[in-house]
């Protein structure tokens, strides 16, 4: 049976409501409808362009801007789910979402993730981005990391240290493992008191809810905070006041943008969200055109208010 649909809107899959089509879109809901599905791109690919071959693997949709032309190649859309318990440790498929992962374990008692309350995305991306926030990361508890090699269809395994994870960064955004999909990963998590866990969860949730501008598309937060050390020294004095540790000392990147005038600040439909002003919201009818320009406004910006070069957190298919 055919896994590979034609010309599929990806629009559909983003938080930004963004995008043009697939040419190619595998939509992968277990470990053999990937391996399946990759049997028959090679076979689908053969006779087609070094540049129409290229694949891009997509999780939840929450970090990745589409361009408006669409993407001419194939998208593999990971929906491997699943959530398997095994004394402290927890088994699960990378295209779950890390919202339902931290609502299992609050459900079992499990301490550790009580920080990724409310965060948007799946596993698989927060394990490749090693996402974190409130001083946690996505490597604190991650045991051994699954993955599947698109060309040779080998399976490899790593553990942490394997993973090179870093701030926001890990082995699978390298280019030496850029040709991998995530299937699945194993947290080591602690047995803890359930009210205290569900507790904290709902503290971070609400102040997600908030701080974040979730009313509106978005793709959460649009550049990577920036390390204090990386502030010019005659900028230092100015910003400490805001320094916070997540997880070493970062000057957030919405304070300096709030700071240098940009709270609000649209192309077409891409605005600088008023609420949190690291998030740019589709008001409605935003391109990816409008969000790319805005992106470059902001970059010029600050680096002329605060000798800062900010570095992007989200994905462009455009670059």
């Amino acid at each position: 049976m055919t896994k590979i649909q034609r010309d599929v809107a990806l629009k559909d899959f983003s938080n930004y409501k963004i995008g043009g089509n697939a040419s190619y879109f595998l939509n992968a809901a277990t470990k053999e409808d990937l391996l399946e599905g990759l049997k028959e791109w090679k076979e689908t690919s053969k006779n087609l362009s070094e540049e129409k071959r290229k694949i891009f693997l997509l999780g939840g949709g929450t970090n990745v801007l589409f361009p408006d032309s669409g993407f001419d190649g194939l998208v593999i859309k990971n929906s491997i789910n699943g959530i398997a318990l095994d004394g402290d440790k927890v088994t699960v498929g990378a295209g779950t979402l890390f919202t339902n992962l931290v609502d299992y374990c609050v459900n079992n008692s499990l301490s550790g993730l009580q920080w990724a309350g409310g965060m948007p995305g799946t596993v698989g991306g927060a394990v490749r981005g090693n996402a974190g926030a409130f001083g946690g990361e996505t490597k604190d508890n991650v045991l051994q990391v699954y993955s599947i090699n698109l060309e040779s269809l080998g399976e490899i395994t790593r553990n942490r240290e394997e993973c090179e994870f870093s701030y926001r960064n890990s082995i699978f955004k390298k280019e030496t493992s850029s040709n991998e999909v995530i299937v699945s990963v194993v947290f080591t998590l602690l047995k803890g008191i359930q009210q205290e866990i569900k507790e904290q969860v709902v503290k971070e949730v609400e102040f997600r809810q908030v701080r974040h501008p979730l009313e509106s598309p978005n793709l959460g937060s649009i550049f990577k905070n920036v390390p204090f050390d990386l502030i010019p020294q005659i900028y230092k004095q100015e910003l400490l006041q805001y320094v916070k540790n997540d997880p070493f000392p970062v000057v957030p990147t919405a304070k300096i943008i709030y700071l240098t005038g940009l709270k609000g600040r649209k192309v077409g439909d891409a605005m600088v969200s008023e609420k949190h002003t690291n998030f740019i919201v589709n008001l409605g009818n935003a391109t990816a055109k409008d969000v790319s320009d805005l992106i470059a406004i902001i970059k010029i910006d600050v680096q002329h208010k605060f000798g800062v070069s900010l570095e992007e957190e989200i994905m462009r298919l455009d670059q």
